[in-house]
């Protein structure tokens, strides 16, 4: 096996269109790096980590903006705005007649104009999100008060800096390997790992307490590493349902029909349904957080009120499962139409062995849907809030990698893996 890993590693540096498109991968990789670094004006570093360091909402945000919210730099957004505007259009689908043709029914054509909308609504939530930090950052003196021109440019440049990410992210997808997007999450996923494990190990400062506490890191490096194991494998994981086809005649001849089988995902929703139940849960507390910083007083008490709710790690964490788990149901449901499936096989001549064409597969279909969608959804809720029990138990909140961030981690670095080997696969044969 290790013969046959280097022999691919040979191959893949030894084709010239491969080695192009790792290397444009890693030069598009560097940039974003080298822009998480560059801050934006006016920011007070001591205030800005002492803000970060009683901010649990942040915290969380920081994952997708591959950490560069921490620092304030002039990508702070991330590709955030164009993951709301890619879930606002993928829920548009469901109201508007008009998106669900376009992304299902219309084929390549109609995938390009939903990728089109999505990039043009990108740019009025990365406005608004721009001003929305920068309002709180600056109620809460992380950032001084410039004045007006100041704050259009600082709303101008981080704004134009989550635009750069998407366009970088969309080359990557393009001329490199693998969805760029996912890649630039992953990226800042990974520089934030040894920083976390420098925090995690000196968080007592003393020699003598690290050593002491030896036996808790090992348990966590175990723990890590189950975890990773247990992606890998429920990432993969899919029941299948046979199809046959119907014997064909032709003149004389009677030709055997084909078997194949339909893939039903373990995980079919991915990381959406994660995506999804944070935003419904930290949202409300960006919104509060602004209204109290424009002195409005009643926010001020229920931001209050809803920070204590989510500092508590059991509260916190059963609504983030109980919204996990309801979230992967309704996705799937939004991305997975029984009723198309089994329309597209009456269509083709193929049918479920033992099971009518037509409604009765749409149903048998549904029902398969529903059992496998059940245990996805207990493992992803179970994987969203291993950080909030773990510190529950523990009183540990340094954690080196979060449920959210591992799952992305490990599911973007597998299908880029399936990416590259595709490729090198192709060059072999």
């Amino acid at each position: 096996m290790l013969n046959s890993f280097i022999r691919k590693i040979k191959l893949a540096f030894g084709d010239k269109e491969i080695r192009f498109r790792i290397l444009f991968l890693v030069g598009a990789l560097a940039a974003f790096r080298i822009l998480a670094s560059v801050p934006i004006p006016g920011v007070d570093r001591a205030a800005l980590a002492s803000f970060f360091s009683n901010n649990q909402f942040f915290g969380l945000l920081n994952i997708f903006s591959g950490g560069g919210l921490a620092r304030l730099s002039v990508v702070m957004l991330g590709v955030g705005p164009y993951i709301t505007a890619s879930i606002i259009m993928q829920l548009g689908t469901i109201i508007f007649p008009q998106l669900k043709q376009a992304y299902f029914e219309e084929g390549e054509a109609g995938r390009a104009k939903f990728v089109e909308w999505s990039r043009l609504l990108t740019i009025p939530i990365a406005v608004l999100q721009s001003i929305g930090f920068l309002v709180l950052l600056e109620s809460q003196h992380v950032i001084m008060n410039l004045g007006i021109l100041a704050f259009v440019s600082n709303v101008m440049i981080v704004a134009a800096g989550s635009m750069l990410l998407m366009w970088i992210g969309e080359l990557v997808t393009e001329f490199g390997i693998g969805n760029g997007v996912s890649l630039i999450i992953l990226a800042g996923i990974l520089a934030r790992v040894p920083a976390s494990i420098s925090q995690t190990v000196f968080a007592a400062g003393a020699a003598t307490s690290i050593a002491a506490n030896i036996p808790t890191y090992g348990a966590f490096l175990v723990l890590a590493l189950a975890m990773i194991y247990a992606v890998v494998v429920v990432s993969d994981a899919e029941r299948s349902i046979p199809i046959a086809y119907a014997r064909a005649v032709r003149g004389a001849a009677l030709s055997q029909g084909a078997a194949t089988y339909l893939p039903i995902r373990l995980l079919q929703a991915g990381v959406i349904p994660i995506i999804f139940a944070l935003s419904l849960l930290l949202v409300p507390q960006m919104a509060l957080s602004m209204l109290s910083a424009a002195h409005i007083s009643f926010a001020s008490g229920v931001a209050t009120w809803y920070t204590a709710f989510l500092s508590n790690p059991w509260q916190y964490g059963s609504l983030y499962f109980a919204l996990v788990v309801l979230f992967t149901y309704f996705y799937t449901a939004v991305t997975f139409e029984p009723h198309r499936v089994a329309e597209n096989l009456q269509k083709t001549g193929a049918f479920v062995p033992g099971v009518r064409p037509g409604g009765e597969t749409e149903r048998y279909i549904g029902n398969v849907v529903n059992r496998v969608t059940l245990p996805g959804a207990v493992f992803l809720g179970f994987i969203a809030v291993a950080p909030s029990i773990i510190q529950g138990l523990t009183g540990i909140t340094t954690l080196v990698l979060g449920g959210t961030a591992l799952l992305i981690a490990v599911q973007v670095a597998l299908d880029l893996a399936q990416k590259i080997e595709a490729q090198v696969s192709l060059r072999e044969y």
